[in-house]
């Protein structure tokens, strides 16, 4: 028994002790950032969840005590036909989030012109599995969420090599 708690514990030791860390953001330029989205954007909450995670920038309640504030000014979901079987039946969708957004900082000044963010995914669909079909349409929903946040943290990430070219010192 404690041979197989010490062959257990033994990898977890090994890492611990190399000074293993899970990645986290870095290079985040701001230390407080307000983030003004629509109200149960999941885009804004995988950004603030991943900032929380992170811990490199504090989430402020007010636009007045941030650094910066992102701005998500759209968000949009649209399912549209991509084909219909012979029989006129729906067999491919397309799924579109477009959003936009920008980042101005506490004065208003214009830090990150605002950019579209246009993404798709193509499913099948049958009306057998209905079930399954949503199921995978919200996998695929949620997956274009990350990429927007990933996107979105990326070009604030981006930003702090600006802030350095512009203020050196």
């Amino acid at each position: 028994m404690k041979r197989r708690l010490f062959l257990a514990a033994f990898p977890v030791a090994l890492a611990a002790g190399c000074g293993f860390q899970l990645r986290q953001l870095e290079g985040m330029p701001f230390a407080t950032l307000y983030i003004d989205a629509p109200n149960g954007s999941p885009v804004a909450q995988r950004i603030r969840a991943a900032l929380k995670a992170s811990r490199s920038t504090h989430l402020v309640a007010s636009p007045a005590e941030a650094e910066a504030v992102l701005k998500i000014e759209r968000e949009e979901r649209a399912r549209s036909i991509l084909s219909l079987s012979g029989a006129g039946r729906v067999i491919e969708y397309r799924l579109n989030l477009i959003l936009v957004y920008s980042i101005v900082d506490r004065d208003q000044r214009v830090l990150a012109e605002p950019e579209t963010i246009d993404l798709s995914r193509d499913m099948t669909y049958s009306d057998s599995e209905l079930l399954a079909k949503q199921a995978e349409e919200r996998l695929l929903y949620s997956d274009m969420d990350d990429n927007a946040a990933l996107r979105i943290i990326r070009r604030m990430q981006a930003l702090s090599s600006v802030k350095a070219v512009e203020h050196p010192g």
